[in-house]
């Protein structure tokens, strides 16, 4: 164009170009933020419907999962654990968190097998232990993490990263994928835990969700394991302590604190009467002398010997 050209013609405005090389990240951060701010300038009032919108749906998605839950519970729980499970994946994936994925698939090879195990038929009698023993492992892990995540929050937050040079954003990260990893796989160790109990459970045939046991419960078997409770020298089975409940039905000390503490029962794996989890827990002197009490139990069909009568 020539120099007398009219000023109407003159073509758009250029943009300032701006050298990245020289910016620092906290300068390239404040950049990005003004360029989001002059993109959406004077979109308030669509902003403003857009979280209505928002809150509303957010609102009727929660009464609608509540009734689901109340009306529906295995399908819900089902398929949260599916999603759960199966949508980090793809995040995973997507933004290169391979230290999560490593973790993710570990995890998920271990329970698939686990829970393998849990829904074979006939059932082993080692699985039950094999299956609690492992979500015990889970939920320590799990809490133990949780625990180290929070600390770390509340340490950066008070300023004490100060003390040891460390960076407010690092041991913020470090305490939010810590916290992170507590939560989310103490949740799926413990829904895996319950699936499992309940197809353990349902296939020896002692406990049914809904109605009556199918098999009836002789006093010399653990309703969990479906083993003996009692072992002659001669035969092949367990030999551990025995936990008698309010209710007087007798099982292995494992199996049962396994079934109410890690698969989340909190009723007898026979008659479902209300199990006492404080009195469990904080009376591990309950189970002195039980294995001679049991036989006793079991030659003469009376409570065993050292337990209150309620």
């Amino acid at each position: 164009m020539d120099a007398g050209a009219a000023p109407g013609l003159e073509g758009p405005p250029q943009q300032e170009q701006i050298s990245h090389t020289k910016l620092s990240a906290d300068d390239e951060w404040n950049l990005q933020q003004e360029r989001m701010y002059r993109l959406h300038r004077g979109h308030e009032s669509m902003h403003l419907e857009m979280i209505v919108v928002f809150l509303c749906a957010l609102v009727v998605a929660q009464v609608v999962l509540v009734r689901w839950r109340q009306r529906h519970g295995r399908s819900y729980n089902l398929v949260t654990l599916l999603q759960m499970w199966v949508v980090p994946l793809y995040f995973t994936i997507k933004l290169y968190w391979w230290r999560f994925l490593s973790m993710w698939g570990m995890f998920s090879v271990i329970t698939s097998y686990i829970l393998f195990r849990a829904t074979r038929k006939p059932l082993s009698g080692r699985t039950p232990r094999l299956v609690y023993k492992w979500f015990l492992l889970i939920y320590k892990l799990s809490y133990a993490f949780g625990v180290v995540g929070y600390l770390a929050i509340i340490f950066t937050m008070c300023g004490f990263n100060l003390f040891f040079r460390i960076k407010a954003r690092d041991s913020m990260d470090f305490g939010i994928v810590s916290l992170f990893y507590g939560l989310y796989y103490g949740v799926m160790g413990r829904d895996f835990a319950e699936i499992c109990s309940d197809y353990m459970a349902s296939t020896l045939g002692f406990y049914s969700v809904s109605g009556m046991p199918t098999r009836s419960l002789s006093d010399d078997i653990c309703a969990v394991c479906g083993q003996k409770i009692i072992v002659e020298l001669d035969e092949e089975g367990l030999i551990e302590n025995t936990y008698q409940l309010s209710c007087k039905h007798v099982f292995h000390e494992f199996c049962i604190r396994g079934w109410c503490i890690v698969g989340k029962k909190q009723t007898c794996p026979y008659c479902k009467e209300k199990v006492d989890l404080k009195r469990m827990i904080n009376n591990p002197l309950a189970t002195v002398s039980s294995i001679a009490c049991s036989q006793e139990f079991i030659r003469e069909k009376n409570p065993p010997c050292g337990f209150p009568k309620d």
